[in-house]
């Protein structure tokens, strides 16, 4: 079985309109909005992703995504398949006090 390996270019502006593919889960995280590039080497570090926007922008932006480039598995026509781990938030959150209608329901 012999593997042909074809060899595509592609822009940088070409990667800004490819929506990124999670490839564990198959969610979508997004479009490409920036690129990172080592200018000494010449190479691609990373793509990021820009956070959402909680209520239109009003109050502020998830958090940046950042996906190094050994991370990207296949970059496709329209779509870029990952292998990304969302970082696990430990903070736990605690019960309110004072809530006026808990007492009713108590």
């Amino acid at each position: 079985m012999v593997t042909e390996v074809v060899n595509i270019n592609c822009c940088v502006t070409d990667l800004r309109y490819k929506e990124v593919i999670n490839n564990a889960d198959g969610t979508r995280l997004g479009c490409v909005n920036d690129v990172e590039i080592d200018t000494c080497n010449g190479c691609v570090i990373s793509i990021v992703i820009y956070g959402q926007a909680k209520c239109f922008g009003l109050f502020g932006r998830a958090p940046d995504i950042k996906i190094c480039w050994s991370d990207i598995c296949v970059i496709g026509e329209d779509t870029i398949l990952v292998k990304f781990c969302p970082p696990v938030c430990n903070e736990v959150r605690q019960k309110k006090r004072g809530r006026f209608f808990d007492s009713f329901f108590n």
